[in-house]
């Protein structure tokens, strides 16, 4: 499956633990595409969606439209989480470059990366 970082996908959640997202819902792939790609690599980086409103860097918004997402939404940076690719149930769209910039950033801030 080619999956480039960006994409939106609908992802089985469930079982989860405490705050953790949960259900079916709309997840950003950020890992590697070649990662996500080989079928070596059973597991791939998501950042879950939500539709409700955060504020700061780790909750970037996300536009409706060519993503697949259908409302005004907004990346769960904090919730960053490595799923089964098994999970994937739908593959949607791709977030807009500046979105996918912001989620990067994002990453760069909760995971300590220097820029």
């Amino acid at each position: 499956m080619k999956l480039e970082r960006g994409t939106v996908l609908l992802v089985e959640l469930d079982p989860t633990v405490g705050h953790e997202p949960r259900g079916v819902r709309p997840c950003i792939a950020v890992s590697d595409p070649a990662v996500n790609t080989d079928q070596r690599f059973p597991l791939i980086a998501v950042v879950p969606v939500t539709g409700t409103p955060g504020q700061g860097s780790l909750y970037p918004e996300l536009s409706p439209g060519k993503s697949g997402l259908t409302k005004l939404s907004y990346a769960l940076i904090d919730h960053l989480r490595s799923i089964d690719k098994r999970r994937i149930r739908r593959v949607f769209g791709c977030v807009a470059p500046g979105e996918l910039a912001a989620v990067d950033q994002g990453l760069q801030l909760f995971l300590g990366l220097d820029a």
